[in-house]
């Protein structure tokens, strides 16, 4: 094999494996057990709003084995994110650049992030409340964890974990990928929305349409600022206040849900 042969640009093909991969080892992966769960939860008896979609619940009786196994599951959760970033460094210029997520712009990015949190948060309750109110939804509970004194850590850090792999697969990554691939414009919204759809509905199809629409927001958002990191702030905002929300406040402010 030549030097040529090991510097020849990486083909369409190889892209588009290479994408379906990572997709496959992160969130692609959550949509198929997303798929098959709202199956289930169609064929099973009773109606959809009667049966529960639950985050964040707890691993083991034993409180410190709990705390080993979510913070285990918060770090390898973000094994497919640094293997995204690894492949991106493929590519001409610094990954972090190219996905928007280094610290070049704090206040920007948090005022940012602020803002869409805002914008997708309160529609965001009135669409949950609809979809509670017309039965397509699973009723949701944000957090399932004991209440030691590591719960509110370990949910915020879990809402970090989510902001980060989403964002960083399914708009820096995959919004790039497509573009390499000369997806059309329209195309690549529509796969990043679907996708982020797709892996939520297992909440029921409500929480499908809701964070479709949110794909949508952010894709867009990328597609002119070429920077994840206000989603990556929005998405933890969002997170926190529904998973700390529910674990801290009265039982009964979230039987809409």
């Amino acid at each position: 094999m030549t030097v040529d042969e090991l510097t020849r640009p990486v083909t369409r093909r190889v892209l588009s494996t290479e994408t379906l991969l990572v997709l496959g080892l992160s969130l692609g992966q959550s949509a198929v057990y997303a798929l098959v769960s709202i199956t289930a939860k169609l064929t099973a008896d009773g109606p959809l709003s009667k049966q529960t979609a639950a985050l964040n619940t707890s691993q083991s009786a034993r409180p410190w084995l709990d705390l080993t196994y979510q913070l285990l599951g918060i770090v390898f959760a973000l094994l497919p994110v640094l293997l995204a970033v690894h492949l991106l460094a493929r590519d001409p210029g610094d990954p972090a650049r190219t996905l928007g997520v280094d610290l070049r712009r704090p206040g920007s990015d948090l005022a940012w992030g602020a803002g869409l949190a805002a914008l997708i948060g309160l529609p965001g309750l009135a669409l949950f409340w609809a979809a509670a109110q017309l039965g397509i939804n699973a009723t949701l509970v944000p957090a399932g964890l004991p209440d030691l004194w590591w719960a509110v850590p370990v949910l915020i850090l879990a809402a970090s974990q989510n902001a980060v792999l989403e964002e960083v697969i399914v708009v820096g990554y995959l919004v790039t990928r497509l573009r390499q691939l000369q997806w059309r414009l329209a195309a690549i919204v529509a796969a990043s929305a679907l996708l982020r759809g797709s892996y939520h509905l297992y909440q029921g199809f409500g929480a499908f349409v809701g964070n479709a629409i949110m794909g949508v927001v952010f894709s867009l958002f990328y597609l002119r600022t070429r920077r994840v990191m206000p989603l990556i702030v929005a998405h933890t905002l969002l997170d926190v206040v529904a998973f700390v929300g529910y674990a801290s406040l009265p039982e009964e402010w979230f039987s809409w849900l």
